[in-house]
Protein backbone atom coordinates (compact mmCIF):
# COMPACT_ATOMS: atom_id res chain seq x y z
CA UNK A 1 0.00 0.00 0.00
CA UNK A 2 2.83 2.34 0.87
CA UNK A 3 4.42 2.33 -2.57
CA UNK A 4 1.32 3.52 -4.51
CA UNK A 5 0.81 6.28 -1.95
CA UNK A 6 4.41 7.42 -2.34
CA UNK A 7 3.96 7.50 -6.10
CA UNK A 8 0.72 9.47 -5.73
CA UNK A 9 2.49 11.97 -3.45
CA UNK A 10 5.31 12.39 -5.99
CA UNK A 11 2.73 12.97 -8.72
CA UNK A 12 1.08 15.70 -6.63
CA UNK A 13 4.43 17.34 -5.89
CA UNK A 14 5.48 17.40 -9.54
CA UNK A 15 2.16 18.84 -10.77
CA UNK A 16 1.98 21.48 -8.04
CA UNK A 17 5.59 22.66 -8.28
CA UNK A 18 5.58 22.69 -12.08
CA UNK A 19 2.43 24.82 -12.13
CA UNK A 20 4.23 27.59 -10.27
CA UNK A 21 6.90 27.76 -12.99
CA UNK A 22 4.50 27.59 -15.94
CA UNK A 23 3.83 30.82 -17.87
CA UNK A 24 0.46 32.36 -17.15
CA UNK A 25 -0.75 31.44 -20.61
CA UNK A 26 -0.16 27.88 -21.71
CA UNK A 27 -0.39 28.32 -25.49
CA UNK A 28 2.31 30.29 -27.17
CA UNK A 29 5.19 29.58 -29.52
CA UNK A 30 7.69 30.55 -26.81
CA UNK A 31 9.53 33.76 -26.04
CA UNK A 32 11.49 33.80 -29.29
CA UNK A 33 10.95 33.03 -32.97
CA UNK A 34 13.61 33.30 -35.67
CA UNK A 35 12.48 33.48 -39.31
CA UNK A 36 15.17 32.82 -41.91
CA UNK A 37 14.72 33.79 -45.56
CA UNK A 38 17.20 31.55 -47.41
CA UNK A 39 17.80 32.73 -50.99
CA UNK A 40 20.03 31.12 -53.60
CA UNK A 41 23.18 32.51 -52.03
CA UNK A 42 24.73 35.63 -50.56
CA UNK A 43 22.70 37.73 -48.16
CA UNK A 44 20.14 36.06 -45.90
CA UNK A 45 17.36 38.02 -44.24
CA UNK A 46 16.64 37.27 -40.57
CA UNK A 47 13.56 38.39 -38.62
CA UNK A 48 13.44 37.90 -34.86
CA UNK A 49 10.10 38.05 -33.01
CA UNK A 50 9.98 38.28 -29.23
CA UNK A 51 7.10 37.88 -26.78
CA UNK A 52 8.27 39.94 -23.77
CA UNK A 53 5.52 38.49 -21.56
CA UNK A 54 6.99 34.97 -21.66
CA UNK A 55 10.70 35.52 -21.13
CA UNK A 56 12.51 33.30 -18.66
CA UNK A 57 14.00 34.98 -15.58
CA UNK A 58 17.31 36.75 -16.08
CA UNK A 59 16.94 37.75 -19.72
CA UNK A 60 15.89 41.27 -18.70
CA UNK A 61 17.29 42.86 -15.49
CA UNK A 62 14.58 43.16 -12.86
CA UNK A 63 15.21 46.90 -12.50
CA UNK A 64 14.28 47.54 -16.16
CA UNK A 65 11.24 49.88 -16.44
CA UNK A 66 8.16 48.13 -17.79
CA UNK A 67 8.01 50.42 -20.84
CA UNK A 68 11.55 49.41 -21.86
CA UNK A 69 11.34 45.70 -21.06
CA UNK A 70 10.41 44.60 -24.59
CA UNK A 71 13.16 46.52 -26.37
CA UNK A 72 15.80 45.46 -23.85
CA UNK A 73 14.71 41.83 -24.28
CA UNK A 74 14.82 42.08 -28.07
CA UNK A 75 18.33 43.57 -28.05
CA UNK A 76 19.61 40.91 -25.67
CA UNK A 77 18.06 38.03 -27.58
CA UNK A 78 19.35 39.30 -30.93
CA UNK A 79 22.84 39.69 -29.44
CA UNK A 80 22.57 36.11 -28.13
CA UNK A 81 21.93 34.67 -31.60
CA UNK A 82 24.90 33.05 -33.32
CA UNK A 83 24.97 32.45 -37.08
CA UNK A 84 27.59 30.23 -38.72
CA UNK A 85 28.20 29.04 -42.27
CA UNK A 86 31.16 27.35 -43.94
CA UNK A 87 32.88 27.08 -40.57
CA UNK A 88 32.72 30.86 -40.02
CA UNK A 89 30.77 32.93 -37.54
CA UNK A 90 28.78 35.51 -39.51
CA UNK A 91 28.47 39.13 -38.38
CA UNK A 92 24.98 40.58 -38.10
CA UNK A 93 24.31 43.65 -40.28
CA UNK A 94 21.75 46.41 -39.98
CA UNK A 95 19.95 45.70 -36.69
CA UNK A 96 17.21 48.38 -36.32
CA UNK A 97 15.12 49.14 -33.27
CA UNK A 98 12.13 47.15 -32.13
CA UNK A 99 9.06 47.15 -34.36
CA UNK A 100 5.66 46.43 -32.73
CA UNK A 101 3.63 43.80 -34.58
CA UNK A 102 -0.09 43.96 -35.28
CA UNK A 103 -0.49 40.43 -33.90
CA UNK A 104 -0.79 40.33 -30.13
CA UNK A 105 0.82 37.73 -27.91
CA UNK A 106 -1.42 35.05 -26.31
CA UNK A 107 -1.56 37.15 -23.16
CA UNK A 108 -2.80 40.15 -25.13
CA UNK A 109 0.59 41.88 -24.85
CA UNK A 110 2.67 43.30 -27.67
CA UNK A 111 4.98 41.22 -29.86
CA UNK A 112 8.15 42.95 -31.01
CA UNK A 113 10.31 42.16 -34.02
CA UNK A 114 13.60 43.18 -35.57
CA UNK A 115 14.98 42.41 -39.04
CA UNK A 116 18.60 42.27 -40.17
CA UNK A 117 20.83 40.21 -42.45
CA UNK A 118 23.91 38.01 -42.57
CA UNK A 119 26.10 37.26 -45.59
CA UNK A 120 27.15 33.66 -46.14
CA UNK A 121 30.48 32.70 -47.76
CA UNK A 122 30.42 31.93 -51.48
CA UNK A 123 29.52 28.32 -52.16
CA UNK A 124 28.10 27.68 -48.67
CA UNK A 125 24.99 25.51 -48.65
CA UNK A 126 23.78 25.75 -45.08
CA UNK A 127 23.34 28.13 -42.19
CA UNK A 128 23.64 27.20 -38.51
CA UNK A 129 21.47 29.14 -36.04
CA UNK A 130 22.06 28.92 -32.30
CA UNK A 131 20.68 30.91 -29.35
CA UNK A 132 23.40 31.21 -26.72
CA UNK A 133 21.09 32.42 -23.93
CA UNK A 134 18.98 30.04 -21.86
CA UNK A 135 15.63 31.22 -23.25
CA UNK A 136 13.94 27.84 -23.10
CA UNK A 137 12.23 26.46 -26.20
CA UNK A 138 12.19 28.68 -29.26
CA UNK A 139 11.20 28.32 -32.89
CA UNK A 140 13.21 28.64 -36.09
CA UNK A 141 11.14 28.89 -39.28
CA UNK A 142 12.86 28.62 -42.65
CA UNK A 143 11.49 30.12 -45.84
CA UNK A 144 12.92 29.10 -49.19
CA UNK A 145 13.14 30.95 -52.50
CA UNK A 146 10.13 33.16 -53.28
CA UNK A 147 8.70 32.65 -49.80
CA UNK A 148 8.03 28.93 -50.18
CA UNK A 149 7.62 27.00 -46.95
CA UNK A 150 10.70 25.40 -45.52
CA UNK A 151 11.21 23.31 -42.40
CA UNK A 152 10.13 24.40 -38.94
CA UNK A 153 12.41 23.61 -35.99
CA UNK A 154 11.88 23.58 -32.25
CA UNK A 155 15.15 24.33 -30.48
CA UNK A 156 16.36 24.91 -26.94
CA UNK A 157 18.22 28.06 -25.93
CA UNK A 158 21.85 27.30 -25.14
CA UNK A 159 21.55 23.97 -26.95
CA UNK A 160 22.58 22.54 -30.30
CA UNK A 161 22.45 24.67 -33.45
CA UNK A 162 19.60 24.43 -35.94
CA UNK A 163 20.85 23.62 -39.46
CA UNK A 164 19.11 25.22 -42.45
CA UNK A 165 20.08 24.07 -45.93
CA UNK A 166 19.72 26.29 -48.98
CA UNK A 167 20.96 26.51 -52.53
CA UNK A 168 19.90 27.10 -56.10
CA UNK A 169 16.85 24.87 -55.65
CA UNK A 170 15.17 24.63 -52.26
CA UNK A 171 12.63 21.84 -52.24
CA UNK A 172 9.61 22.25 -49.95
CA UNK A 173 9.34 19.63 -47.19
CA UNK A 174 7.80 16.32 -48.26
CA UNK A 175 4.37 15.25 -47.04
CA UNK A 176 5.97 12.61 -44.81
CA UNK A 177 8.30 15.17 -43.24
CA UNK A 178 5.42 17.55 -42.57
CA UNK A 179 3.33 14.74 -41.04
CA UNK A 180 6.15 13.63 -38.74
CA UNK A 181 7.01 17.20 -37.81
CA UNK A 182 3.49 18.23 -36.83
CA UNK A 183 2.79 14.85 -35.26
CA UNK A 184 5.75 15.50 -32.98
CA UNK A 185 4.63 19.08 -32.42
CA UNK A 186 1.18 17.90 -31.29
CA UNK A 187 2.65 15.21 -29.03
CA UNK A 188 5.19 17.51 -27.38
CA UNK A 189 2.52 20.16 -26.88
CA UNK A 190 1.03 17.64 -24.44
CA UNK A 191 4.20 15.89 -23.23
CA UNK A 192 6.15 17.59 -21.80
CA UNK A 193 5.03 21.14 -22.64
CA UNK A 194 1.27 21.03 -21.98
CA UNK A 195 1.01 20.94 -18.20
CA UNK A 196 -2.52 22.37 -18.29
CA UNK A 197 -3.65 19.61 -20.66
CA UNK A 198 -1.82 17.01 -18.57
CA UNK A 199 -3.74 18.19 -15.50
CA UNK A 200 -7.03 18.03 -17.41
CA UNK A 201 -6.39 14.48 -18.66
CA UNK A 202 -5.26 13.35 -15.20
CA UNK A 203 -8.54 14.72 -13.86
CA UNK A 204 -10.40 12.50 -16.34
CA UNK A 205 -8.29 9.51 -15.34
CA UNK A 206 -8.80 9.86 -11.60
CA UNK A 207 -12.59 9.50 -11.57
CA UNK A 208 -12.61 6.25 -13.50
CA UNK A 209 -9.73 4.05 -14.62
CA UNK A 210 -11.95 1.94 -16.87
CA UNK A 211 -10.43 2.13 -20.32
CA UNK A 212 -13.76 2.26 -22.15
CA UNK A 213 -14.97 5.32 -20.25
CA UNK A 214 -11.54 6.97 -20.45
CA UNK A 215 -11.33 6.47 -24.20
CA UNK A 216 -14.87 7.83 -24.62
CA UNK A 217 -13.94 11.00 -22.73
CA UNK A 218 -10.59 11.48 -24.44
CA UNK A 219 -12.14 10.88 -27.86
CA UNK A 220 -14.91 13.42 -27.13
CA UNK A 221 -12.23 15.87 -26.05
CA UNK A 222 -10.17 15.25 -29.21
CA UNK A 223 -13.15 15.58 -31.59
CA UNK A 224 -14.14 18.85 -29.91
CA UNK A 225 -10.72 20.47 -29.94
CA UNK A 226 -10.23 19.34 -33.55
CA UNK A 227 -13.44 21.15 -34.54
CA UNK A 228 -12.57 24.47 -32.92
CA UNK A 229 -8.89 24.25 -33.87
CA UNK A 230 -9.82 23.74 -37.52
CA UNK A 231 -12.49 26.45 -37.42
CA UNK A 232 -10.05 28.89 -35.83
CA UNK A 233 -7.25 28.15 -38.29
CA UNK A 234 -9.67 28.75 -41.20
CA UNK A 235 -10.86 31.98 -39.59
CA UNK A 236 -14.43 30.79 -38.93
CA UNK A 237 -14.28 31.42 -35.19
CA UNK A 238 -11.91 33.49 -33.08
CA UNK A 239 -11.90 34.16 -29.36
CA UNK A 240 -9.37 36.23 -27.47
CA UNK A 241 -6.77 34.29 -25.43
CA UNK A 242 -7.64 36.65 -22.59
CA UNK A 243 -11.00 34.81 -22.47
CA UNK A 244 -9.94 31.32 -23.57
CA UNK A 245 -6.99 30.78 -21.24
CA UNK A 246 -8.78 31.55 -17.93
CA UNK A 247 -11.71 29.35 -19.03
CA UNK A 248 -9.30 26.48 -19.78
CA UNK A 249 -7.98 26.85 -16.24
CA UNK A 250 -11.53 26.73 -14.87
CA UNK A 251 -12.25 23.57 -16.89
CA UNK A 252 -9.30 21.89 -15.17
CA UNK A 253 -10.56 22.97 -11.74
CA UNK A 254 -14.13 21.84 -12.51
CA UNK A 255 -13.14 18.31 -13.57
CA UNK A 256 -11.01 17.92 -10.43
CA UNK A 257 -13.74 19.26 -8.12
CA UNK A 258 -16.28 16.90 -9.69
CA UNK A 259 -13.94 14.02 -8.85
CA UNK A 260 -14.12 15.07 -5.21
CA UNK A 261 -17.89 15.48 -4.91
CA UNK A 262 -18.86 12.33 -6.84
CA UNK A 263 -17.43 8.83 -6.81
CA UNK A 264 -18.84 7.60 -10.11
CA UNK A 265 -18.87 8.70 -13.72
CA UNK A 266 -22.07 10.62 -14.49
CA UNK A 267 -23.78 10.45 -17.92
CA UNK A 268 -23.16 14.15 -18.51
CA UNK A 269 -19.39 13.88 -18.05
CA UNK A 270 -18.53 13.14 -21.72
CA UNK A 271 -20.79 16.02 -22.79
CA UNK A 272 -18.96 18.40 -20.47
CA UNK A 273 -15.61 17.06 -21.65
CA UNK A 274 -16.69 17.75 -25.23
CA UNK A 275 -17.60 21.33 -24.28
CA UNK A 276 -14.26 21.79 -22.54
CA UNK A 277 -12.53 20.34 -25.60
CA UNK A 278 -13.98 23.18 -27.68
CA UNK A 279 -12.20 25.63 -25.39
CA UNK A 280 -8.91 23.75 -25.44
CA UNK A 281 -9.05 23.68 -29.25
CA UNK A 282 -9.06 27.47 -29.30
CA UNK A 283 -5.98 27.32 -27.08
CA UNK A 284 -4.21 24.93 -29.48
CA UNK A 285 -5.07 27.31 -32.32
CA UNK A 286 -2.89 29.97 -30.70
CA UNK A 287 0.19 27.82 -31.20
CA UNK A 288 -0.53 26.91 -34.82
CA UNK A 289 -1.54 30.46 -35.71
CA UNK A 290 1.78 31.76 -34.38
CA UNK A 291 3.83 29.06 -36.08
CA UNK A 292 1.88 28.96 -39.31
CA UNK A 293 0.97 25.88 -41.34
CA UNK A 294 2.78 24.97 -44.59
CA UNK A 295 0.64 26.22 -47.44
CA UNK A 296 1.33 23.19 -49.61
CA UNK A 297 0.69 20.68 -46.82
CA UNK A 298 -1.94 22.54 -44.80
CA UNK A 299 -4.41 19.70 -44.19
CA UNK A 300 -1.71 17.09 -43.56
CA UNK A 301 -0.08 19.34 -40.95
CA UNK A 302 -3.39 20.14 -39.23
CA UNK A 303 -4.51 16.51 -39.01
CA UNK A 304 -1.07 15.34 -37.90
CA UNK A 305 -1.01 17.91 -35.10
CA UNK A 306 -4.37 16.63 -33.82
CA UNK A 307 -3.24 13.00 -33.99
CA UNK A 308 -0.10 13.96 -32.07
CA UNK A 309 -2.23 15.61 -29.37
CA UNK A 310 -4.36 12.47 -29.09
CA UNK A 311 -1.27 10.27 -28.77
CA UNK A 312 0.10 12.59 -26.09
CA UNK A 313 -3.14 12.36 -24.12
CA UNK A 314 -3.17 8.56 -24.34
CA UNK A 315 0.47 8.53 -23.18
CA UNK A 316 -0.53 10.59 -20.12
CA UNK A 317 -3.32 8.16 -19.29
CA UNK A 318 -1.11 5.10 -19.79
CA UNK A 319 1.63 6.62 -17.61
CA UNK A 320 -0.83 7.52 -14.86
CA UNK A 321 -2.30 4.01 -14.94
CA UNK A 322 1.13 2.41 -14.59
CA UNK A 323 2.22 4.95 -11.97
CA UNK A 324 -0.74 4.98 -9.57
CA UNK A 325 -3.61 2.99 -11.06
CA UNK A 326 -2.25 -0.46 -11.80
CA UNK A 327 -3.12 -2.85 -8.99
CA UNK A 328 -4.48 -0.03 -6.81
CA UNK A 329 -7.61 1.42 -8.37
CA UNK A 330 -9.81 -1.41 -7.08
CA UNK A 331 -8.67 -1.06 -3.47
CA UNK A 332 -11.01 0.39 -0.85
CA UNK A 333 -8.50 3.11 0.10
CA UNK A 334 -7.73 4.22 -3.48
CA UNK A 335 -10.34 6.97 -3.65
CA UNK A 336 -9.62 8.32 -0.17
CA UNK A 337 -5.84 8.30 -0.41
CA UNK A 338 -5.19 8.86 -4.13
CA UNK A 339 -8.20 10.25 -6.01
CA UNK A 340 -9.28 12.91 -3.52
CA UNK A 341 -5.81 14.31 -2.64
CA UNK A 342 -4.72 14.31 -6.30
CA UNK A 343 -7.97 15.99 -7.38
CA UNK A 344 -7.58 18.61 -4.65
CA UNK A 345 -4.09 19.41 -5.93
CA UNK A 346 -5.28 19.65 -9.55
CA UNK A 347 -8.24 21.83 -8.53
CA UNK A 348 -5.90 24.15 -6.63
CA UNK A 349 -3.58 24.39 -9.65
CA UNK A 350 -6.51 25.12 -11.97
CA UNK A 351 -7.84 27.87 -9.70
CA UNK A 352 -4.34 29.31 -9.32
CA UNK A 353 -3.98 29.45 -13.10
CA UNK A 354 -7.42 31.01 -13.44
CA UNK A 355 -6.53 33.88 -11.07
CA UNK A 356 -3.12 34.31 -12.71
CA UNK A 357 -4.46 34.26 -16.28
CA UNK A 358 -7.54 36.40 -15.57
CA UNK A 359 -5.95 39.06 -13.36
CA UNK A 360 -2.16 38.83 -13.72
CA UNK A 361 -1.48 37.67 -17.31
CA UNK A 362 1.85 39.51 -17.55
Amino acid sequence: MRHPLVRAFLLLAVVTSASLRTPAYGHQFGALRVDVEAPDSGEIEITVTVDPEHLPPGVVPSATPAAERGEVALRRLVSGLVFESGGERLPVKGVPGATPLATASPSGGELLSSSFSVTVPEGAKKLLVRESLAVGAYVVRAFAVEGADGPLHWAEGGGAAVEIAFGAVVAPPSRLRVILQYLGLGFTHILPKGLDHICFVLGLFLLSTRWRSLLAQVTAFTVAHTLTLTASIYGVVRLSPAVVEPLIALSIAYVAIENIVTSELKPWRPVLVFAFGLLHGLGFAGVLTDLGLPRGRFLAALLSFNVGVELGQLAVIASAFLFVGYGCSGRAWYRRRVVVPASLAIAAVGLYWFVERAFFPG
